[in-house]
């Protein structure tokens, strides 16, 4: 039960930032009760007092076990690794964050970097003479919106506008923080700025989706922009599985697309559906938290995480209904079936699903020349398995998967950058690293 979100590995429960105790009674009630607005289910009438007993006392052990002796069986040995064509080394770029979510970068080589806890962060590389490069200057910016960094909100995407050489403007998605009747409450909001230095100012509403909720969990919160200037914006069902994915008026469980600015492209697959949010673009999804242009075709791919399995790699399409959650290849956490389908008419099938689910985070199609035959695939980041995954295509076909970097850290990001080096966001500790072939 506890693998489905937090993987198979006590190192998991040892390294986590205890935030409502970890005494035997604190740890018991966190099981029993769970907390449903950050996503934890409460396992109380699924586990016996008995067993709950006995998972507490089985995580206490691996807690003294590590504080004795020390995790050295799944430590990361070296910053050199092998795949199956390439040796690659990982180099730091930045460090001292905590969850770095995301980044994009500047002309000139410096780099945008989105802490979740609510920071974004000009990174200035820096080089090295004989072509690597180390630990760079990091100047965390003003002006950045505030975010409810509470379960999985907190500060998320940060994307450059396309002309961004002549506009400065700077894109950012975070779950945005509304105070109303005495509670704290958020969503997926999006606004434009203008950077200046280390200076955001002029910010701009471009997509705030309504209603806000307690929920502090399945914000999805990633953009792109197609070739023709589109933004693509991913909003989670924010919960909400019941509600929000399959109802036109809401924007929870969507892939939305808007102008640069916010408006509404006369394109769109719902304008003028009474009682649709014009913005949608495709519906159904859970909780998208990877989006990439496909290089040649121009598709929009995406991926989502699935509940106990069925995590998703799609292609968004105009008006297509990815059937969340009438049909899917996952359970509940607790193991009973929310639905007995896995294919309907008018619902789109998954390209490719992970049973179990990998927690799949980030992704990007490769294009550099610097990787061999990783171009034209795909690399995930897996947040339960701490690894960073190539998976290989033929057309839209998944062939095969390869497992890179195994226990590196949650990985949160994977990118490309303009330097034809693919960069990587993991936690514990928060770092951005570089993959250099050897």
């Amino acid at each position: 039960y506890c693998a489905s979100c937090h993987g198979e590995q006590m190192q998991a429960f040892v390294d986590r930032k205890w935030k409502n105790g970890k005494s035997t009674g604190e740890l018991a009630m966190s099981i029993a009760n769970g907390y449903p607005d950050a996503g934890m289910p409460a396992w109380g009438q699924v586990l016996a007092k008995a067993e709950i007993d006995e998972l507490v006392a089985y995580i206490e052990a691996g807690i003294e076990q590590v504080e004795k002796y020390g995790f050295d069986e799944v430590a990361v040995r070296s910053d050199t690794f092998q795949s199956n064509s390439l040796t690659f080394k990982i180099e730091t770029v930045a460090e001292g964050m905590d969850v770095p979510y995301s980044m994009d970068f500047l002309p000139g080589g410096d780099m945008l970097v989105t802490d979740r806890g609510g920071k974004v962060y000009r990174v200035s590389p820096s080089p090295q003479g004989d072509g690597t490069t180390s630990v760079g200057k990091t100047s965390e910016l003003s002006g950045v919106p505030a975010v409810r960094a509470k379960g999985q909100g907190g500060m998320h995407h940060v994307l450059l506008h396309p002309d961004f050489e002549n506009n400065q403007y700077v894109y950012l998605s975070y779950g945005a923080l509304k105070k109303e009747g005495g509670k704290k409450l958020t969503t997926t909001k999006v606004t434009r700025h203008k950077l200046n230095g280390t200076s955001l100012s002029d910010e701009t509403q471009i997509l705030e989706a309504l209603p806000y909720t307690s929920a502090g969990y399945h914000f999805g919160s990633v953009m792109h922009f197609d070739a023709d200037g589109h933004l693509f914006i991913t909003v989670g069902d924010r919960g909400e599985r019941d509600v929000n994915p399959q109802d036109l008026s809401r924007f929870g469980g969507k892939v939305h697309r808007v102008n640069e600015d916010g408006s509404i492209p006369e394109d769109n697959p719902f304008v003028g559906t009474e009682g649709a949010i014009a913005s949608i673009y495709s519906y159904g999804h859970r909780n998208p938290q990877g989006l990439d242009i496909h290089p040649t075709t121009g598709e929009i791919w995406e991926h989502e995480h699935g509940p106990r399995g069925g995590d998703e790699i799609n292609i968004s399409k105009p008006g297509k209904n990815f059937g969340w959650p009438v049909i899917s290849y996952g359970l509940n956490y607790d193991g009973t079936t929310f639905t007995n389908l896995l294919e309907k008419d008018g619902m789109e099938q998954p390209k490719h699903y992970w049973t179990p689910s990998i927690a799949p985070s980030g992704m990007t199609f490769v294009t550099s020349e610097k990787y061999g035959d990783w171009k034209g695939n795909l690399l995930v980041g897996s947040l339960r398995f701490k690894y960073l995954n190539l998976v290989r295509l033929n057309g839209e076909r998944v062939v095969s998967e390869e497992p890179l970097m195994k226990n590196i850290g949650r990985l949160r990001f994977v990118t490309e950058g303009p330097d034809g080096f693919i960069y990587v966001g993991v936690e514990d500790p928060g770092r951005v690293l570089r993959l250099r072939p050897l």
